[in-house]
């Protein structure tokens, strides 16, 4: 095997060329393994196995930095430096992150989990490099559904009017998530069936070399290259005119172009753009037939392709239920995703719907303000979209949503602990970020049936603007409060107060469970609507209690349990003991919900300790 040789860079740059094709059969197949068990972004590293092993042929990553855009491709990188006996552990508790993360490696320059900021950091990277007077190569590995991100041409824009000499290696597989849309994925099909533009720029350069732009001779070959070009795909690159050296499209599994076509952009001066197309999945026949199943992936049989443990009905796909059933009665309901149809759920609307369904590529901010015009014209706009890339949006919903009052819903998918996915991907910012917005209202629901009530709630009852906030997966044992109450008592007590909302609401019960049996007397207050919050209603429940605590997988400052005591302290109430029990000011890492839960002190026995303790004290 010649991946068990392969301890570092160095070692796959002193591999002959012919044991090249056998070594990315050999991480194709270790990916299959691996992933099959653990689960993970299978498509897109398959995918990139040979730019992956071109770039590390080329480059040295200890020095030089490769940035990684999103980074879900990096698995392939990180079996190459040095991480394939940590594999086991791939997006488990104190296992390998999914990401590139620099504590785990040198090799692994910048932390990626969001999309379309590559081109930026590099751009950073590339201006810090020449004002220390340093010498390294800069890249930016970034996928074409990150073009769909308005950051991404910031950078673009910026680096190549910069003179700057940075790589950007364009990885275009034709999907992010689901499939790309938009001009720019039309753009870049235009561009991949003209390969003839590449290898008449190769001979160009060659035969013209450095010849000073003012000379006669290269200008008249320049006109002549120009001319030419435009017989072979009409008017310039956008890329060429944003002032890089364009070289492709190069076919992404032909490991020695790859390695000439790096060879040569190392060498060019000023910002190059590397335009390589490549198959998503490929390699594993399953995975190339429908990459979007196998992007982002729970274990499966590799023999078969079939998930290990079959997913049941989810806060997604009731969302998605709901707000079709919802857009049959009213045709003012639009749906909009950013590149996550799938995810969200709302591939039955996009079904039914088609003319009302809205996918803007990864455009957070963009999909917010498209629903603030919308709405503004007397559409029902509703954007589902994952807490953690909401926060992209934030002065989209301020400025063009909530100052006007308008009347847009937000689906907000993935909020609170996610798993796996980790630092960059838990929804643990929204309670904060929409709270603190005016005229905002935000939902909670802890079950299906509360789902589906607030989903007619906000799209028929509520004004202004609406975020009904759930987690990733399936509700627990509470069935549910279909009321339009903002705070209801689930569990009568005198002692002790218990406040939380959504499907920690389950942790609640069970913790007041555990704390009567030891002789606490315990209330539970479920919180459907945490903005506005209904004060009065939840200071009548506070009034005289020996202990309140508030029980958020958030972090605690912007909390609904800050806003709480707040309130309880301007009431005057006089509480021995207010426990905010959250995430503190850390950022969670990979693991599953419940073992991330237990480690924060969020689960039942979490919640439950901490009363008992501050009821101990006080004895």
């Amino acid at each position: 095997m010649i991946l068990d040789s392969i301890h570092s860079p160095a070692d796959v740059r002193e591999l002959d060329q012919k044991q090249l094709p056998q070594l990315c059969r050999e991480l194709r197949q270790f990916l299959l393994e691996n992933v099959s068990k653990t689960g993970g972004h299978l498509a897109s590293n398959l995918g990139v196995v040979e730019l992956t092993v071109a770039i590390h042929r080329v480059f040295d990553t200890a020095q030089d930095r490769l940035v990684f855009d999103v980074g879900h491709q990096s698995y392939v990188h990180k079996a190459l430096t040095g991480r394939q006996a940590l594999f086991s552990t791939l997006r488990q508790l104190d296992g390998l992150s999914g990401f590139p993360k620099p504590y785990e490696s040198v090799h692994d320059s910048f932390i990626a989990g969001h999309a379309s900021n590559s081109v930026s950091v590099a751009l950073g990277m590339a201006r810090a490099r020449t004002l220390q007077d340093k010498d390294y190569q800069v890249l930016a590995l970034i996928g074409d559904g990150a073009l769909t991100g308005g950051l991404a041409y910031e950078g673009l824009n910026n680096a190549g009017a910069s003179g700057e000499h940075l790589i950007v290696i364009l990885n275009d597989n034709g999907m992010s998530i689901d499939p790309n849309v938009g001009a720019i994925p039309d753009h870049l099909a235009r561009l991949r069936s003209k390969p003839a533009y590449y290898h008449f720029k190769k001979w160009y350069r060659s035969l013209f070399g450095e010849t000073p732009a003012k000379s006669a001779l290269y200008r008249f070959n320049h006109r002549l290259k120009t001319s030419l070009k435009k017989s072979i795909w009409p008017g310039s690159t956008l890329f060429e005119d944003m002032g890089f050296t364009y070289l492709g499209p190069i076919d992404g599994h032909d490991l020695p172009r790859l390695c000439d076509v790096l060879s040569w952009a190392k060498e060019l001066n000023g910002p190059v753009l590397v335009h390589v197309h490549t198959r998503k999945g490929k390699g594993y026949s399953f995975a190339e037939r429908d990459p979007g199943k196998f992007h982002g992936i729970s274990p499966f049989d590799p023999e078969t392709g079939l998930l290990l443990k079959r997913g049941g009905e989810t806060f997604s796909s009731a969302f998605g239920k709901a707000l079709t059933d919802c857009a049959a009665k009213d045709s003012r309901i639009c749906a909009i995703t950013a590149a996550m149809e799938d995810g969200t759920g709302l591939t039955p609307f996009a079904k039914a719907y088609p003319s009302r369904f809205f996918d803007v590529g990864i455009a957070e901010g963009h999909g917010v303000s498209m629903a603030a015009g919308m709405a503004k014209q007397g559409m029902i706009p509703v954007f589902a979209v994952y807490s953690t890339f909401l926060q992209r949006s934030y002065d989209m919903l301020v400025h063009d949503a909530a100052l006007q009052k308008l009347h847009i819903v937000l689906g907000v998918d993935r909020a609170g602990l996610v798993g796996a996915d980790g630092e960059t991907h838990h929804g643990c910012l929204d309670v904060a970020c929409l709270t603190g917005i005016p005229g905002f209202t935000v939902l909670c629901p802890a079950s299906f049936a509360e789902l589906r009530a607030m989903v007619r709630q906000a799209l028929f009852e509520i004004d202004g603007p609406v975020a009904i906030r759930y987690p990733r997966g399936g509700e627990g044992g509470f069935t549910g409060d279909t009321s339009a109450r903002a705070a209801v008592r689930l569990k009568d007590g005198s002692k002790a107060l218990l406040i939380s909302y959504g499907t920690l609401t389950n942790q609640a019960l069970e913790a007041a469970e555990q704390l009567e049996k030891e002789g606490i007397s315990t209330k539970v207050l479920k919180l459907n609507r945490i903005a506005p919050l209904d004060m009065p209603s939840i200071l009548q429940e506070t009034e005289g209690m020996d202990a309140v605590l508030i029980l958020e997988d958030c972090f605690e400052n912007g909390s609904v349990g800050q806003q709480i005591a707040a309130g309880m302290a301007e009431a005057g109430q006089r509480c021995s003991h207010v426990i905010l029990q959250n995430l503190k000011d850390h950022f969670a890492p990979a693991g599953s919900v419940e073992q991330l839960r237990h480690r924060f002190g969020l689960d039942a026995g979490g919640a439950a300790n901490a009363v008992r303790k501050a009821m101990a004290y006080e004895q």
